[in-house]
Order: structure tokens, then sequence, then C-alpha cells
């Protein structure tokens, strides 16, 4: 029989994937610019009202000097977690992950999604040049170096799984392939490059439209299929180490660390009430990825979360960014 047997959580932001001067200096370029800025209450705002409403002494928080240590914690955590994951020694693992316009499209985007083709695509990057912004560098860094890479899927179980989740209730999109030139989404490129470091561990992306409205699953209904994930892997005949990863979040683009704890004191305490009843108000933009946590926090409920780290990943003197945040739960051998 199959088993769940470890659980993982990882932001993805594209802070993870930037250089440590991007940290010092080209983070506050872009952070003025942004549309998707959401207050703690959950409502729409701007980077000059979020500035305003700051209190004194805030520079301070985002000096070259802080962004560097947040920079070697986050790439230190980023390793332990790889080397946790490969310690776990999996045959297949989930990687619950989100969507934003790469797979799908708002004039056709599914709740939940199963991709169950024998292997997933990432693509080769771009040429990037000098006088690229950052952010290029940082985004095709998530792609191959070279050429496409074809990533193995666990495609007997991801098959089984969408029609015992369909009979369940659940209405899941499925997907057996990409379209020419089509690559896995960031959430999945992220999990693939920097956590598995191209291993071939066999993969089942499961997709959430977690950022465009007006489909996004409740967070009710992430805990549900949380739980329905983890009672059908039980189920599985052949004899399979399982893991699970939750790939984003936690807070941003304004880091809200009261709501990023709350978060971590649910899935600590195995609280499926306290997960479902998260308000999708404040699950919005990139905080919306937190109802990746929220299926995994889920599945992962037979579980004791041993390991966690966090780094509020503040980016401007308005306090925006990222709640950065690493995760393993106990691995049994």
């Amino acid at each position: 029989m199959a088993k769940l047997v470890a659980a993982f959580g990882s932001s993805h932001s594209i802070m993870l994937v930037a250089q440590r001067e991007d940290w010092q200096h080209g983070f506050k370029v872009i952070d003025t610019k942004n549309p998707h800025y959401y207050d703690q209450q959950g409502n729409k705002t701007n980077y000059e009202v979020l500035l305003a409403a700051m209190p004194p002494g805030t520079e301070a928080m985002v000096t070259p000097e802080k962004m560097s240590e947040r920079f070697d914690a986050s790439q230190a955590a980023m390793d332990a977690l790889h080397t946790r994951i490969m310690a776990a020694k999996l045959d297949a693992l989930l990687i619950v992950g989100d969507d934003q316009t790469e797979l799908f499209r708002t004039s056709n985007n599914p709740a939940m999604a199963i991709f169950y083709g024998s292997t997933i695509r990432n693509t080769a990057r771009a040429p990037v040049t000098p006088t690229d912004p950052w952010t290029k560098s940082a985004q095709m860094w998530r792609h191959e170096p070279e050429v496409d890479r074809e990533y193995p899927v666990k495609s007997d179980l991801a098959v089984w799984l969408i029609r015992q989740l369909c009979d369940r209730d659940f209405d899941i999109a499925a997907m057996d392939g990409l379209a020419p030139g089509q690559s896995e989404g960031h959430a999945f490129q992220f999990v693939h490059r920097r956590l598995l470091k191209g291993h071939d561990l066999p993969v089942i992306p499961v997709i959430l439209n977690t950022f465009d409205p007006p489909n996004q699953p409740t967070p009710r209904r992430c805990v549900a299929l949380g739980k329905a994930l983890r009672e059908l892997i039980a189920l599985w005949p052949e004899d399979l180490r399982v893991g699970v990863i939750a790939s984003g979040g936690l807070s941003h683009f304004v880091v809200d660390e009261a709501l990023d704890q709350q978060v971590i004191s649910a899935i600590r305490n195995k609280d499926s009430a306290a997960l479902a009843a998260f308000d999708p108000k404040r699950l919005q933009a990139g905080s919306s990825e937190i109802r990746n946590w929220l299926v995994v926090g889920e599945m992962a409920k037979d579980l004791d979360l041993e390991w966690l780290e966090y780094v509020p990943g503040y980016r401007t003197a308005a306090l925006t960014g990222t709640g950065l945040a690493f995760a393993a739960w106990k691995t049994v051998f």
C-alpha cells in the first residue's frame, strides 16, 4: 500500500531566484510599481498609501545589510529543505502549486487541475543580456540552462487520483500534456530547479487557481481536497513512499506576519477547522498561494511539523515583500 511519508512547504517568490545585489538594490524599483497590493484587511491599496501609513523606522528594516542577512537565511533554508526532501527517499512527490496564466488563461481557467502525462516539460531559457532588468534574469533561472527537459510524472497514480476525486464530487480538470513550446508553471519549475535540483523524482502536479477571480477554491474546499488526497493515497495498492509539497506563499505582496503565524499555528496544531475558516478576502494577490499550504497542511495531518524556517522578506520601507516560509513534516521510515 502507498503511504504518505513526508510533507514539505516552500515559498517560491522571485526573491528566491534573485541574486544578493537584487535583494539589496533591485526590489525597491519594482515594488513601487506593483498593482497588486492589498492591506491587512484585504482591501485594495497602493504603494503610496502603504508607505504613508508606516511608523517611523521602517527604512532601517530594509538596509542593504538587513537584506543581505535575509538573503543568506533564505538560501540556507532552501538548501536544508533540499536535503530533507532527498533524505525522505520518495517514490513520488505531489506538488501543490498555483497557475498564474501560464498553463491556463482567464478565458478558460479551472479551479483545480491535475497533470497526468508521462512527463512534464520545463523549457530552456531565453537569452538574457546585461541590459535586461534583473527580473528577467531571475525568471529565466527557473528555466533549463540550455535545452528543454522532460521531468517524469507518476502518471498511473495521477490518473487514478483524478478519477477517484471525481467520484468524490471534485471537479478536476485533467491534463495529459502541454502545447508546443509551453512550459510547466513557475510553482513547479521552482521545485524542480531549486529544491529537487534536477533529480528525476516522479511528480504529480496538482494545480490550483489561487490567484485569478472569480473561481478560486475556498479555504474550506482546499482543506477538503487535502483530506481526500490523504485518504486516497492510502488506498493506492502499490507499495510507494509518497511525499507532497506546497509551493508558494506565504503573505505577499505586503508582508502580513500575523496572517503567516496564524497559518503556521493552524498547521502545527493540525487544526482543520482553523485552516478551513480563513477569510478568502485575506487570501488575495500573492497571499492567495496560502491555499496550497492549506491543502498540504490537511494532507499531512498524520505527520508532525518538525522543522520550519520563517523569514519576513521585507523589501521596502512600506513593508512590501513576501513572508518566506520553508517547512518539513516528520518523515516516516
